[in-house]
Formats: structure tokens, C-alpha cells, sequence
């Protein structure tokens, strides 16, 4: 069973039609699955375009919540509560097609990966992408090499397959709400020695801005939460006690 989690927040305009669009992806090539819509307790009507989806739709389920916890709060909640043998997310926006999915799922079965990751700088990527977040994904890749050594190139793509019992072992342990969710699960992951492979993407970059949403004080708090996951990890090594 393949499980995809759907982190959502403010996305009233566009979010029944992308959930739609992700189900007909998926159903494209398997009949077992579930939709994890996770609303981050936004503030427009994006709670009830997920009801309205998830009533329309059987596959589609609703988990979402009234208070925001964050985009890794969000994607934590629906992974612990998915019944998928592998689980996924992707963003709700949609600038990465939910028609990649098919390829991510078939490379984990062939390559009997336990994590396969969206990665910008795969060399069959292609992208329409502001050259400010090319740069900031260079630098935020260097770092991660430093810091935890991770065998990826790109972590921050919003695109990702975890083997079930993986993805529901660590997210639990996970402290970080924020865009640093991703370091924290892949550094956990990587302490438990799994596979990861990386698989291209398409991104069409759908935010009229640079970074989108993505504004200096989260830039900030990433990098800060970035050292965090270190410290705890690195030196502290508390995660698994």
C-alpha cells in the first residue's frame, strides 16, 4: 500500500483540485493507496476544501488540525497515522508533478531503497527556479555535507518516499516544526543506515517571489534548527535514548 501525506496550509484557492490531480496520478499506476490531507490549522477555507475532497473521494483522508504546528508538525502527523508500506510526501502547491510519484515508487521497489528524494541538482532535473533559491540551496547543501555528511545532494525538494516502518519509527522523534524537518528525519534515517537514492525532478516554480512564503526569519530559524538537530545528534546523541 503506497500512502502519500499532503501538508496544507492556506491553500483554500487550489487545494480540492490538487488533491484530485494527485489521486488521478496515483491511481494511474496502483489501486492501493491513501491520500493523507493534513490541514496546518490555516486561517482561510482550506479546512473545508479538504473535507469537501475527502467526501468527493474516498482515497483522500482527512488529518487535519485547528492550531498550526509547522510543515514538519504537518507531514509527521499524517506519516504516523499512514498505512501505507511506503509513505510520501508532496507539497500541496503542486510545483513538483504528482506524476513523478510513479517513477519515485517504482525506483524504490527496484532499488529496494528505504528513502527516494527529489533532488534539483540531479543531473536529469529540470527547472524554472529563481537563481536566489539556487544559490541558497548550493550553500544549504555544503553545509549538510559538513554537519552530517549525508550521502544527497538536495534535501529541501517536496518530494520524498520513506518505507512505512522507517518514516513511522522516526517521526516520532522528531523535534523540529519547521523547513529543518527534512535534515532532522534524513539524519535519523542515515543513523539507522538506510538506502537513499536520489531520483530528477520538474520543478515549475508557481510563487510570484524569490522564496515564495519563505521569509528572512525562517531562512534564520532553519539554519538555527539546522544546528540544533547537530548539537542533538552530534553531541548530546539524546535522540535515541
Amino acid at each position: 500500500m503506497l500512502s502519500i501525506v499532503v501538508p496544507a496550509y492556506n491553500e483554500g484557492e487550489h487545494i480540492y483540485d490538487n488533491l484530485m490531480t494527485i489521486d488521478r496520478a496515483i491511481k494511474s499506476f496502483t489501486q492501493d493507496y491513501e491520500i493523507i490531507a493534513v490541514n496546518d490549522g490555516s486561517s482561510d477555507n482550506t479546512g473545508a476544501e479538504v473535507r469537501r475532497a475527502a467526501a468527493d473521494n474516498p482515497s483522500i483522508k482527512d488529518f487535519g488540525y485547528d492550531v498550526n504546528r509547522g510543515k514538519g508538525g504537518a507531514v509527521s502527523w499524517g506519516a504516523v497515522n499512514s498505512k501505507g508500506d511506503i509513505v510520501g510526501f508532496i507539497d500541496a502547491d503542486l510545483d513538483l508533478s504528482p506524476d513523478l510519484i510513479s517513477g519515485y515508487y517504482a525506483e524504490m521497489n527496484i532499488e529496494n531503497a528505504d528513502i527516494v528524494i527529489g533532488s534539483k541538482m540531479h543531473k536529469d532535473s529540470k527547472l524554472e527556479y529563481p537563481f536566489a533559491r539556487k544559490v541558497f540551496s548550493f550553500c544549504y547543501f555544503i553545509m549538510l555535507k559538513v554537519l552530517f555528511g549525508l550521502k544527497c545532494h538536495d534535501t529541501q525538494t517536496g518530494l520524498k518516499l520513506y518505507k512505512g516502518s522507517l518514516i513511522r519509527e522516526i517521526a516520532p522523534l522528531r523535534r523540529i516544526d519547521g523547513y529543518a524537518f527534512d535534515i532532522e528525519l534524513l539524519a535519523l534515517a542515515s543513523r539507522k543506515k538506510a538506502k537513499l537514492t536520489e531520483m530528477p525532478v520538474e520543478l515549475n516554480y508557481t510563487r510570484g517571489q524569490s522564496f515564495g512564503r519563505i521569509r528572512f526569519r525562517d531562512v534564520w530559524k532553519m539554519f538555527t534548527d539546522t544546528w540544533k538537530i547537530w548539537w542533538n545528534l552530534r553531541i548530546r546523541k539524546n535522540y535515541f535514548r
